[in-house]
């Protein structure tokens, strides 16, 4: 197995940070997980309109830089230009980091950070 299968191999989870219908929905369907132990770890965060900023940016520093078995982190769009410039300077293939649209808030493709970054590849 190679070097880097190996520092993959264990990411198996979906982290989600989002508002609650979105966040309810992708546990509903499966995504929830809350580790043992008494420093138990939720791979979700449900953001509301009183939820601080910081409190976006541990979440996403913690899914994205300490924990090491998030595959995948799907985040509102609308949430994701929040902390747009942790969003933007994450570069690392894993965890990928996904917007996503909301019931409330349309997705918008000229705010989506992987689009353009394929836009920069492709000299538009």
């Amino acid at each position: 197995m190679s070097a880097a299968a190996v520092a993959y191999k264990d990411r198996q989870f979906l982290a989600v940070i989002g508002d609650e219908d979105s966040v309810t929905g992708l546990l509903l369907a499966g995504v929830g997980h809350v580790s043992d132990g008494a420093d138990a770890q939720r791979n979700f965060l449900v953001v509301d309109s009183k939820t601080e900023t910081s409190a976006i940016e541990k979440a996403f520093v913690n899914f994205t830089q300490e924990r090491k078995d998030i595959a995948i982190v799907l985040i509102n769009q609308h949430v994701a230009e929040r902390i747009r410039h942790s969003v933007d300077s994450y570069s690392d293939a894993f965890p990928a980091i996904l917007e996503i649209p909301s019931k409330d808030h349309p997705y918008d493709p000229e705010k989506d950070s992987v689009l353009k970054r394929v836009r920069r590849l492709f000299g538009e």
